[in-house]
């Protein structure tokens, strides 16, 4: 299997664009928590018709997908729920990652997990990279993003791991509260770092 590096941070620091700078200027594979998260409540997933068996066909979309507003809205007005809920797709989500991550092709793979420190999924990654911002400027753009009202971002934060929780435990850091073009550089080196970062784990294999 690949060398993993794992990158997490807070709603608003720009994971997605970090992993999809690795991706573009290096060829490196992204593996996504977020999108496996999606994939497992596809229509006749078994994680979607576990949900449908337990909230009712209410949950749904006419078009017979996951009404995400509606579910949202259910976990967060009922903590049994969203015990339920994450007691269901986390293993799901897990075996697909690491079944992916067993696929991964590239010389070291990215693997993103907004909420690595609140699943305490460390233990996936050899490395692991914090994409760290300001709370206000993760504010700013979530509100920007997302459209929605800055007591909601400031809830979001609250259920999250705090920054100093993070950058606990990480290997690496990218401070990103600046322009995302500056990231390049700083992205370019961290890549030359991993690739003999994984090349000696593989030397100490063999």
């Amino acid at each position: 299997m690949s060398y993993v590096i794992a990158i997490t941070g807070g709603i608003g620091s720009g994971k997605t664009t970090v992993a999809d700078t690795f991706h573009k200027n290096h060829n490196i594979d992204i593996i996504d928590a977020d999108i496996i998260a999606r994939e497992v409540v596809e229509p006749n997933s078994i994680g979607l018709n576990q949900i449908i068996h337990h909230f009712g066909k209410p949950i749904l979309l006419d078009n017979g997908h996951l009404n995400r507003t509606e579910l949202r809205q259910r976990i967060f007005s009922n903590p049994n729920d969203k015990k339920w809920l994450n007691d269901l797709l986390h293993p799901l989500i897990k075996e697909e990652m690491q079944r992916q991550l067993s696929l991964a092709q590239s010389d070291y793979v990215i693997l993103v997990v907004p909420l690595l420190v609140e699943n305490q999924l460390q233990y996936l990654a050899n490395r692991i990279l914090v994409v760290d911002v300001l709370e206000q400027t993760q504010i700013n753009r979530t509100v920007n993003r997302d459209r929605v009202n800055t007591n909601q971002v400031k809830a979001i934060l609250a259920s999250q791991a705090s920054r100093a929780d993070r950058l606990a435990i990480a290997d690496d850091i990218i401070k990103n509260d600046h322009n995302i073009h500056s990231l390049d550089g700083e992205i370019s080196l961290l890549h030359n770092k991993y690739l003999l970062l994984s090349q000696t784990s593989i030397n100490k294999e063999n």
